[in-house]
């Protein structure tokens, strides 16, 4: 069975329902903590009462600096959204790791931003080097990766989509929700990753609902893909991909044609003004909700509950 880990201010704790057993270790990092499994196991199997869960302020428990890669198009859903056909190439790119907040921070829309779009994404925290060149299978994943946590890649779609990069419109302060636990697992666990659910309601209102059987490129997989040319540390972080039912979705093909024979600002400014009547997108006053964990509980992430406010 996984063990779920909580980060407050005051150190780290091994979550047991609704309680939480403070681990004794010196450890500040995640890298740190991963390497004193031994105080984890310790903490788990401790008789101790502990503290309740809902007297802790939760961190991220995956500290900064590390390295912040995402997956882009990696769910059926979503590809079908976003208007992709036919076989779609792995893509990566990077957020910058002061984007990584903690699972209940409030997410600032930054004040030219107007479309801002959420993605709840399965995280992999690295438990050891991944060299270039590392080809890794599936048997292979515990090896490699420490365990799990639920992110968000909250994105600026204007930003995106006029830039046409990723790096700014992913990595504002507050873009990257994480946690709040770092279920950590055995090696009998990743069996049932295909399992796990991703859940992302806005409001109350549910927007995306996914198991891992929709994803497109495995975690093995891609860190094999990754490995061709990005190197990670332990306790850097992976986010996997999301799957359909951003706010952000391609317009329908009749509409595409008509756009594509427009001039580009002719053709961003329709588009922009289709896209303000959307009431998806994210506004100030809203709380985002995410959830990933298996059907029997055996891999249990806890859950985000993330506000939305403006910039003042």
């Amino acid at each position: 069975m996984s063990t779920n880990v909580l980060r407050t201010a005051d150190g780290w704790w091994v979550v047991r329902e609704a309680r939480a057993v403070r681990i004794d270790t010196e450890a500040v990092t995640t890298a740190g903590l991963l390497t004193d499994r031994d105080a984890v196991r310790e903490a788990a199997a401790s008789g101790a009462t502990g503290t309740p869960v809902a007297d802790l302020v939760a961190l991220s428990p995956v500290t900064t600096p590390c390295r912040v890669v995402a997956q882009m198009v990696n769910y059926r859903s979503h590809a079908r959204d976003s208007g992709f056909s036919g076989e779609i190439p792995p893509t990566f790119f990077r957020k910058a790791s002061g984007s990584v907040s903690g699972p209940n921070a409030t997410v600032v829309r930054p004040s030219h931003v107007k479309l801002l779009d959420y993605e709840i994404e399965l995280g992999l925290v690295m438990g050891v080097p991944l060299p270039v060149g590392t080809v890794v299978e599936e048997r292979d994943l515990p090896s490699y990766v420490a365990g799990l946590v639920i992110t968000n890649d909250v994105s600026a779609r204007d930003v995106q989509l006029t830039k046409t990069q990723f790096y700014e419109s992913k990595s504002y302060p507050g873009f990257t929700p994480t946690g709040p636990y770092l279920a950590l697992l055995e090696p009998e666990d990743f069996a049932h990753l295909p399992d796990l659910r991703l859940k992302l309601s806005v409001n109350g209102d549910p927007r995306q609902d996914r198991t891992l059987a929709d994803m497109i490129v495995r975690p093995a997989r891609a860190l094999t893909l990754l490995a061709r040319f990005q190197a990670l540390d332990p306790g850097d972080l992976l986010l996997t991909g999301t799957p359909g039912g951003t706010a952000l979705k391609a317009p329908p093909k009749a509409v595409e044609k008509i756009g594509s024979l427009l001039p580009p600002a002719a053709k961003w400014k329709a588009f922009f003004k289709s896209q303000a009547r959307n009431p998806h997108y994210l506004h100030a006053g809203d709380l985002m909700t995410a959830t990933i964990a298996t059907p029997d509980g055996r891999i249990d992430l806890g859950e985000q509950r993330t506000p939305v406010t403006d910039a003042t």
